[in-house]
C-alpha cells in the first residue's frame, strides 16, 4: 500500500550545484513545509560547473529574444545582485566591453546591439578612442559597453542557498541506482548504501544529468558531451580594469577567450573549449575510457566533429600552446605576452548534444512520471539560477500536487 511507504522527503534533488540548491531554496519559499533532500556526490557544494567558472553575472545580451536563457539571465542578473547584497556575498556590478577587432566582426557586433535592446538591456556603442576610456590597453575597431554585467562568488552563493533552503543535504551521496514506481514514488540507492525515498525526483546533476535521467527510466533524447575550458591567470592584472570579451561566433554556445577581473582582484583569462576525455576531465591526464567510449558512441559527437573540425582544431592548438593562447588574447590586449599567463584551474561545460549533432542552445527542462530533469544548464545558469530554481520547483510541486 502507498500509505506504508516511509518517505525521506517529498522532493529529492540530485545535484548540489547552484541549480539544485536554488531549486531546494525555491521549494521552501513557494511551499513552506515541503521536505527536500539534496543528494550531492562530492563532500561539499558547487564543486563542478558552479565553482569552476569565471564568476560572471551575465547580462543576457547574447541570448535569443524569447528564449529561457534570455528571460532568465536578464531577470536572474538583477536577482543575483540583490541576493548577494542581502546576504553579504562578494559581488560587483562592473560592466563589460565586447570588442570587435576585425571588420568581419562588425556586423555581429551590431547584431548584438540590437539583440541587447530586444532583451531590454542598456548598451552603449563605442569607437576606438572611447574603448580606451574604459580599458586603456584594449584595442579594437568598435565595441559595446554592457553596464549590467558583474561578478560574484558563486560558490558562496551556493553555500548560502544550501543554508537558507532548510533542506536536508547529504554530501558524499553518489546516486548508483534509481527505482521509480509511479504508484509509490522514487527510491535512490547511494554510494554509501543508503536508500533515500521521495515522492518526486528532481535531476540537477549537471555533467551527469543524462545518466541520472536514464537511471530513472526516462529517455533524455540527448547526451552530455563534456568540453573543458582552460583558464590562465594574468600575471600583470593592471593591464585590465574590468571585463573584456571578443565578439562571439553565433554558431557556437562558447563566448571565446576573454579577460575577467574576479572578486579576488586577479584577472582570469579564458576559457577555450576542447573535448574533455572524461565528464570531470579537468586536465588532459584525466581519462575515463568508459565515459570516453560513451561520448564516442553518441552519433551527435561525430556530427559535431565533421561540422566544426576547423573551429576545434584552433581550440586544440590553443590548448597545446601557451603562445597560441596568448596570441588570441593579444587580439584584444596587445600588451599580453605568453609569459604573462599562469595556469589556473580548468572547468568542464556540460553541453547537451542531440543525436543529429545539434548543440542544445537553450536551457532544457523535461518531465517524466514523478521526475523533473534539468538536461542543459551550462552558462549562464549560475546567473540565471534563481529563476531556473523557481521554474524547476514549480514543476516539482505541480507533480506533487497531482499525486
Amino acid at each position: 500500500m502507498v500509505g506504508t511507504v516511509a518517505y525521506d522527503g517529498d522532493v529529492v534533488v540530485v545535484g548540489g550545484g547552484i541549480v539544485g540548491l536554488s531549486t531546494a531554496y525555491a521549494v521552501s519559499r513557494i511551499a513552506p513545509g515541503t521536505r527536500v533532500v539534496v543528494l550531492e556526490k562530492e563532500p561539499g557544494p558547487a564543486r563542478h560547473q558552479t565553482g569552476r567558472n569565471s564568476g560572471v553575472i551575465h547580462s543576457g545580451i547574447y541570448y535569443r529574444p524569447g528564449s529561457l536563457k534570455a528571460e532568465y539571465a536578464v531577470r536572474g542578473a538583477a536577482e543575483m545582485v540583490k541576493f548577494c547584497a542581502e546576504y553579504g556575498i562578494a559581488h560587483e556590478v562592473t560592466g563589460k566591453l565586447i570588442v570587435a577587432t576585425g571588420s568581419a566582426e562588425l556586423p555581429r557586433l551590431h547584431a548584438l546591439v540590437q539583440r541587447g535592446r530586444e532583451n531590454g538591456i542598456p548598451v552603449r556603442e563605442l569607437g576606438p578612442a572611447q574603448i580606451q576610456e574604459y580599458e586603456p590597453e584594449v584595442r579594437g575597431l568598435a565595441a559595446i559597453h554592457v553596464g549590467t554585467t558583474g561578478i560574484a562568488d558563486y560558490r558562496a552563493v551556493a553555500e548560502r542557498l544550501a543554508e537558507a533552503s532548510g533542506a536536508e543535504i547529504r554530501y558524499g551521496a553518489e546516486v548508483r541506482r534509481i527505482d521509480r514506481r509511479p504508484e509509490r514514488g522514487v527510491a535512490v540507492l547511494t554510494g554509501t548504501g543508503d536508500i533515500v525515498r521521495g515522492r518526486v525526483l528532481v535531476n540537477c546533476a549537471g555533467l551527469q544529468c543524462d545518466r541520472v535521467a536514464r537511471l530513472a527510466g526516462d529517455d533524455p533524447r540527448m547526451r552530455i558531451v563534456p568540453f573543458r575550458g582552460e583558464y590562465f591567470e594574468l600575471a600583470r592584472p593592471e593591464l585590465v580594469r574590468g571585463l573584456v570579451y571578443p565578439v562571439p561566433d553565433p554558431a557556437f554556445p562558447f563566448l571565446g577567450v576573454h579577460l575577467t577581473r574576479g572578486i579576488d582582484g586577479g584577472v582570469h583569462v579564458g576559457p577555450n573549449a576542447v573535448p574533455a576525455l572524461a565528464r570531470e576531465g579537468y586536465g588532459w591526464g584525466v581519462v575515463r575510457p568508459g565515459e570516453l567510449a560513451e561520448t564516442l558512441a553518441w552519433p551527435g559527437s561525430w556530427h559535431i566533429a565533421r561540422r566544426h573540425w576547423k573551429y576545434g582544431a584552433g581550440e586544440l592548438r590553443r590548448s597545446a600552446s601557451r603562445s597560441a593562447f596568448a596570441a588570441a588574447v593579444r587580439r584584444l590586449v596587445p600588451a599580453v605576452r605568453a609569459e604573462d599567463l599562469t595556469p589556473a584551474p580548468a572547468g568542464v561545460r556540460a553541453q547537451a548534444v542531440l543525436r543529429d549533432g545539434t548543440l542544445v542552445d537553450d536551457f532544457l527542462i523535461r518531465e517524466g512520471a514523478r521526475t523533473v530533469h534539468v538536461l542543459n544548464a551550462p552558462s549562464p545558469a549560475a546567473t540565471a539560477s534563481l529563476p531556473i530554481g523557481r521554474e524547476v520547483a514549480r514543476r516539482a510541486l505541480d507533480a506533487l500536487a497531482a499525486l
